[in-house]
């Protein structure tokens, strides 16, 4: 059975890539990060789609993807 997918804030999704929070939201507003929509009043992402993000930058590194 799959498992429903998570939400996440800029802070996890930056904590979840290393990644400093504020170049997470630089990268939101180049449109160049993971798919993120608005919650009322915060940002929020699905963790699938920070996955295939992150799948979709190793893949243009010309990297294999990871099984």
């Amino acid at each position: 059975m799959n498992e429903p997918d998570e939400l996440m804030t800029t802070a996890e999704v930056a904590a979840f890539l290393r990644t400093p929070a504020p170049t997470v939201r630089y990268w939101r507003s180049k449109n160049a990060g993971p798919k993120s929509f608005r919650l009322p009043r915060r940002v929020v992402y699905w963790r699938s789609d920070v996955l295939a993000w992150l799948a979709d930058q190793q893949s243009a590194d010309g990297q294999p993807k990871a099984s």
